[in-house]
């Protein structure tokens, strides 16, 4: 275990599924589990570690393919990725767990929760769709993000960002924050973690998988409910999006939107999201 440049952080290798996944852990207490998405690292949560590790157990990773996580050539769909979260806190015996997802982060979590409910106590959603659930129509009226399909082919984005890293992870960055940009070290660290082929293939992965992602939420949809309760936090661009997709299918769901904050919500608002965790996570047999 080695001490992060972040205060109060430690950082672990744990192997799960046969990959070796970077793990930066803050806290004591009842364990949340931090799964961030693109184009982040456990980075996204540096402003977020901190006053959450004073009353929980914080467990950031790094996902499978990104970060200084290990980069196989495949296991990039949702359901791949919720298992290794599953073989992950299992690993670090930090179960049940809140589970917050962002970006693509979200259909893991929300895959982990309807697969073991008895392992997540909580679930927090953000910044996402859950794959083609009816209920985003109005996000997707002029088609997805057009990145999605530049991400999806097949050698294609990474051939052509090859150099040119440090503009792409950066235009993510300012629009994700609406302009305002985020710290330099911050900043400095994502685009060190998205730098060379094999880091942008693998990053890649999730979106190359989508399909497979899909059909794993609506079989999931198919046969159970999520029982857990689940909170959904919307900014720019998604809004309400997600909790219109997961109302029908949620017991108990709880739906926020943060204004004037950007899609990278825990960098760019990030005493706003912590105004919704806080009282969230603490609500433990309050439902």
């Amino acid at each position: 275990m080695t001490v992060s440049s972040s205060p109060g952080v430690r950082l672990r290798r744990v192997t799960v599924n046969g990959v070796g996944l970077n793990v930066a852990t803050a806290g004591q207490g009842p364990a949340v589990l931090l799964l961030h998405g693109f184009p982040h690292t456990w980075r996204l949560w540096t402003e977020v570690i901190g006053p959450l590790a004073r009353r929980y157990r914080v467990i950031a990773p790094d996902l499978r393919g990104f970060g200084d996580s290990d980069r196989p050539a495949e296991g990039y769909d949702a359901g791949t990725l919720a298992a290794d979260a599953e073989g992950l806190l299992e690993a670090l015996g930090a179960g049940p767990a809140a589970v917050v997802g962002i970006d693509l982060g979200t259909p893991p979590a929300f895959l982990l929760a309807m697969r073991r409910p008895g392992l997540v106590r909580r679930l927090v959603l953000m910044e996402s769709l859950l794959g083609d659930l009816p209920g985003a129509g109005a996000f997707l009226a002029d088609g997805p993000p057009w990145w999605f399909a530049f991400h999806a082919e097949p050698g294609l984005a990474e051939t052509v960002l090859a150099g040119h890293e440090e503009q792409y992870i950066g235009w993510f960055l300012d629009r994700g924050t609406l302009g305002r940009g985020v710290r330099p070290d911050v900043r400095a660290e994502l685009v060190r973690a998205y730098t060379g082929g094999e880091a942008l293939r693998a990053a890649f992965g999730p979106y190359r998988a989508l399909p497979v992602t899909a059909r794993q939420i609506r079989a999931a949809v198919a046969g159970t409910r999520l029982t857990v309760p689940a909170l959904t936090v919307g900014a720019h661009p998604v809004g309400r999006a997600l909790e219109h997709q997961l109302r029908p299918f949620a017991d108990r769901l709880t739906g926020h939107v943060i204004p004037d904050c950007g899609h990278i919500i825990p960098l760019d608002r990030p005493d706003a999201l912590l105004g919704l965790l806080d009282p969230f996570l603490a609500a433990d047999g309050q439902d």
